[in-house]
């Protein structure tokens, strides 16, 4: 996977090369390379410059220097190249190399790692220009160029003052237990683009596949012509429909998405597979991809999803009515309680498409073996998911398909569904040759599931003392034609409609539609985002009615031990949590509120798994060699969120075990897992199978060479359909708080202070990393981030500058304060966080902005002194 030396040299001798220098190493490349970047990946196997968004420069992940000079190579044409000199951190000196790596890794500065080789590149090119008088100011206006999905960059300034500062750097070390700060595992290789990803991969033979999208959003097909593809030179094959020897759809929970479309079927959305283009050479496979020519017959397109619902036309080809799912709950007698209450409030509520916009781009590659079976590598978030489905479109048994998970490049609910491995393996399994399958960023754009559009319909009372007594919630959910996870994330949204608050009478509605708009699906935070951010709303417009701080509403009506919450669940001490959060942001509250400031506040829970019923299994295999060495094997997708050091950390507590000893993989050989790494349980489940798996090899006297499963079992929920008095819906709640503070003139956020509960902080170094990332998340997601469609379902945005996600000067100072209040039936009380950090955001922010305007927020995104309806 890791690419070469730069000294790799091209054949040299014809006109139609380009002549460079590479890492001190003259070379000549073909000429023909769109850009520099192709050239240095694809010919010369240079890989830590990264392709996020080739050719648009918007990303910053491939970052060179061009005779000293920093700048994103996929923007450098060949012609701009030649006699230049090119320097990527593969040419750094070994000393450089090794210092710019500790201070990113011993400030946490890194999650996934996609995007940080390009930003030590940037980070060398302005130590050199400015020295110590670089300023964090300056340093964050120059990593404009440069977008960071996961960090939220603040620990990244940390490691740039580090290096700017020049103090003596050590090589950070490893945590020995639970508890204690360290540095992320495989942090170094990650920093300096070794640790490579799908894209990196190089196989000998290997061939690249090329996607054909559909034109329309809506129509039938009514031929497909393949001629002129396949008349391109170096293109060795294209499938269509026809070829798919196994079953035609697939998906996570509902098998109703399409692997493509073909004649006589119909479209349903602009990320619809039409043809794979199999070449020599990935630009002919794209190339090639667009002659494949496709008769249409327009159809209307369901972009509304009331115009949906009320139609008995069926938005989607093949599936019966417009109606994904619909989650309904209640407790009490809400219609009394409202026409009973002190102060009642009711408001409608509009939240946005969004875009995840991770930065690697989805990769996939198939390689055949012999006997007819196949080895997929793939950077999904299911790769037992994958393999079934996988195994299912090919028509073979699942003994058959091996898919090995290679961490990914960020994901955050976004690589849940297959994209593009069914297509790669479905090529490869018919050639007998390695096929990859890449995805530009524009397919990219348009294929994978985003962040639901729901319009919340609220109403909600309170007694004169501002005790809540009633809400009533109607929710509809825009999820695009397929069913990704479009029902579970509803359910979620239902599930939390009254956020971290005790409410004796309520009564939720959450109706998921299908349209012909993007598919709708996973995404960090699961449908709490859409929810909370309504809630939020309401209890602020109580608090002025009762005429009491925001803080004090908030202090009346939060969850306590023994309450009854949401859909009847009886809270346990868990959620002792959310009193440690609110209680945390007092004295930063006061003291915002002294200082004349304008304050937003934001509370919010956010599950721990899956939960409503479904029985979650995880199995983990520690392994001892000859010498001590141990191998931990375990079952969740590492996408920068640290389930790799996690896994570790309980290792080296167990064990007593050096954590140089240890190695993680995740191992995908043998059922290991149960469903999706999602729901904000890889820590929670991930330690609790280490552990038990630890502690079996501890009672059998740590043979070696023995494979010691441990299990983690959560078999303890309900769903609603039960019809349970008081179901357990979760096993599980992360609790967080968060202030938001602007400047009361201008509306600047000055700060935010988040307070996370996390139930035991496994590392508090990448526990930190992961509630800053959220925040930055939960600001863009208020702010800035919108994925909005035209009438024919065409998203028009479809470049990651234009999905408005926030760079490095737009982000506040962000404070993280964690408090522990252990989770029971969880091992060491742990509790997740990837997700929960930002939930209350959204609310927050818009609390604060009422403060300077006077304007209440209904809808997402917004902004400061910005008119009502605007």
């Amino acid at each position: 996977m890791q690419g070469m030396d730069a000294t790799t040299t091209a054949a040299p001798g014809t006109s139609d090369m380009t002549s460079l220098v590479v890492n001190g190493t003259p070379v000549e490349v073909s000429a023909s390379h769109p850009h520099l970047l192709r050239a240095l990946r694809e010919e010369l196997d240079v890989t830590s410059p990264k392709d996020g968004c080739a050719p648009s420069g918007q990303c910053g992940a491939c970052t060179v220097l061009l005779d000293g000079k920093p700048i994103q190579s996929c923007l450098v044409s060949m012609e701009k190249a030649a006699g230049k000199e090119v320097t990527t951190l593969e040419g750094f000196d070994p000393a450089e190399r090794d210092r710019y790596a500790d201070a990113f890794a011993a400030t946490g500065a890194l999650q996934c790692g996609f995007c940080t080789p390009g930003i030590l590149v940037r980070t060398k090119a302005l130590i050199d220009q400015k020295g110590k008088d670089l300023t964090r100011e300056t340093a964050a206006g120059r990593l404009g160029a440069h977008l960071c999905r996961c960090t939220g960059y603040t620990k990244i300034f940390d490691a740039i003052d580090m290096l700017r500062d020049e103090v003596e750097i050590t090589a950070p070390s490893l945590p020995t237990k639970i508890g204690e700060r360290g540095k992320k595992y495989e942090a170094q290789e990650l920093a300096l683009g070794d640790r490579g990803y799908v894209d990196d991969i190089r196989i000998p033979g290997m061939l690249h596949a090329g996607l054909r999208l559909a034109d329309f959003a809506r129509a039938d097909v009514l031929s497909i012509d393949t001629s002129r593809a396949l008349d391109v030179d170096g293109v060795v094959a294209v499938y269509t429909q026809q070829d798919i020897p196994g079953d035609q759809r697939v998906g996570i929970i509902h098998k109703d998405w399409p692997v493509m479309i073909g004649p006589g079927q119909r479209t349903s959305y602009l990320g619809d597979v039409m043809a794979v283009v199999v070449a020599d050479d990935v630009e002919v496979a794209r190339m090639a991809a667009g002659l494949v020519d496709i008769e249409y017959q327009e159809l209307k397109v369901y972009t509304d999803p009331d115009v949906a619902l009320a139609s008995d036309e069926d938005a989607v080809w093949g599936l019966d009515g417009n109606v994904l799912s619909k989650s309904v709950y209640s407790r009490g007698d809400v219609d009394f309680a409202l026409a009973d209450a002190a102060h009642t409030v009711t408001e409608t509520f509009h939240t946005q498409r969004v875009e995840h916009a991770f930065l690697e781009p989805e990769s996939t590659l198939a390689v055949p073996l012999e006997g007819g079976a196949l080895h997929v590598y793939s950077g999904g978030q299911g790769v037992w998911d994958d393999r079934d489905q996988i195994a299912a479109v090919l028509g073979v048994d699942t003994d058959k398909v091996t898919v090995e998970l290679v961490s990914n490049g960020g994901a955050f609910g976004g690589k849940e569904d297959m994209s593009n491995q069914a297509h790669a393996a479905l090529a490869a399994h018919l050639l007998n040759r390695p096929v990859k399958c890449t995805l530009t960023r524009e397919q990219s754009l348009l294929m994978h599931a985003k962040r639901h559009p729901i319009r919340i319909e609220a109403t909600a009372g309170c007694d004169e003392n501002g005790k809540l007594v009633a809400y009533k919630a109607r929710m509809i959910g825009d999820s695009g034609p397929y069913a990704s996870v479009g029902m579970k994330v509803l359910e979620r949204a239902a599930g939390h409609a009254s956020g971290p608050y005790t409410v004796p009478n309520i009564d939720v509605s959450a109706v998921a539609v299908r349209t012909n708009n993007p598919v709708c699906g996973a995404f960090r935070g699961f449908g709490a985002n859409q929810a909370q951010f309504a809630t939020e709303g309401m209890l602020d417009r109580l608090a002025d009615k009762v005429g009491i701080s925001t803080w004090e509403m908030r202090n009346r009506n939060i969850v306590k031990p023994g309450d009854t919450w949401g859909p009847g669940q009886v809270m346990d001490d868990g959620c002792l949590g959310i009193r440690q959060c609110l209680d945390a942001i007092k004295p930063y509250y006061d003291d915002a509120k002294a200082a004349g400031k304008a304050v937003g506040l934001g509370l919010a829970l956010k599950n721990s798994g899956l939960g409503n019923g479904f029985v979650e299994i995880a199995k983990a295999v520690v392994r001892f060699d000859d010498d001590g060495n141990v191998e931990v094997r375990h079952c969740w997708t590492e996408m920068g969120q640290g389930v790799h050091t996690v896994a570790m950390q309980v290792a080296a507590e167990e064990l007593d075990v050096a954590p140089e000893k240890i190695t993680v993989k995740v191992d995908t050989s043998r059922e290991l897992g149960a469903g999706q790494t999602t729901g904000s349980r890889g820590t929670l489940m991930g330690a609790g199978s280490v552990q038990d798996a630890c502690r079996i090899a501890i009672e059998d006297g740590r043979k070696p060479n023995v494979d010691y499963v441990g299990e983690y079992v959560v078999d303890w929920t309900n769903s609603l359909e039960e019809g349970v008095e008081n179901p357990i819906i979760h096993s599980a709640f992360g609790y967080g708080g968060q202030l938001v503070i602007a400047d009361r003139e201008t509306g600047t956020i000055e700060k935010v202070v988040a307070v996370n509960d996390v139930g035991r902080v496994i590392n508090p170094t990448l526990c930190e990393g992961q509630v800053e990332g959220a925040v930055h998340m939960g600001l863009g997601y208020a702010l800035t981030e919108e994925f909005p469609t035209d009438e024919q379902a065409m998203p028009t945005n479809m470049t990651l500058r234009s999905l408005g996600v926030l760079r490095p000067k737009d982000i506040p100072e962000i404070e993280v304060v964690l408090v522990e209040a252990p989770q029971p039936r969880s091992p060491y009380g742990v509790k997740g966080v990837g997700e929960i950090g930002l939930v209350p955001t959204a609310g927050a922010v818009a609390g604060a902005f009422y403060e300077v305007d006077g304007i209440r927020r209904n809808q997402l995104p917004f902004s400061v002194h910005q008119p009502v309806g605007a």
